[in-house]
């Protein structure tokens, strides 16, 4: 990404293979940041609410919220000055992990739960989406499709091209 889409990339070193995906579990992977991720992104702002929601220990949700706004995933708004009291809002770097979150329901729904507990639904909103035939509210059935070409992407046809230096797909080049 360019500095005008990311404005300040986070400095994580991790041991092993060097991936974007370690970097992200990093700031992102533990179990009650995702969750708490998830809560802010289904609208829920204030902390009693986002600790009810994901079950976690408030010690432990508190702790998470201030990483993930030390990361820059979220940020505290003052909604009341007497006592100072904030709600935690989505950052643009929070606002593009809305699709891990709804990877994660896709995964849920086909390998935990029975019937989904949570349904993302679609509703059109701009003029070309209202002329369509899905103009109505509908589930939301997303797929990944390649802004290149344009055609859908299935997992199959991906192939993985190591570009961090040392490294190739079996894992670190012993020196030369």
């Amino acid at each position: 990404m360019n500095a005008s889409t990311n404005p300040e990339p986070l400095a994580v070193t991790l041991p092993g293979r060097p991936c974007s995906a370690a970097a992200a579990l990093h700031v992102v992977g533990e179990k009650w940041a995702l969750l708490a991720v998830r809560e802010i992104f289904f609208g829920n702002h204030r902390f009693e609410a986002i600790a009810r929601n994901t079950g976690a220990p408030r010690d432990r949700i508190a702790a998470r919220l201030r990483a993930l706004e030390q990361a820059g995933v979220v940020e505290r708004r003052l909604y009341n000055e007497r006592p100072p009291r904030y709600e935690y809002h989505l950052t643009a770097s929070g606002r593009d992990l809305a699709p891990v979150i709804r990877a994660l329901l896709d995964w849920g729904d086909r390998w935990v739960n029975e019937e989904p507990p949570v349904v993302m639904v679609h509703e059109p909103g701009d003029e070309q989406e209202a002329e369509s035939l899905h103009a109505h509210p509908h589930d939301l059935d997303a797929v990944w499709i390649c802004r290149t070409c344009g055609e859908e992407v299935a997992t199959t046809a991906l192939t993985v091209d190591v570009r961090a230096p040392g490294w190739d797909r079996a894992g670190p080049v012993p020196a030369e």
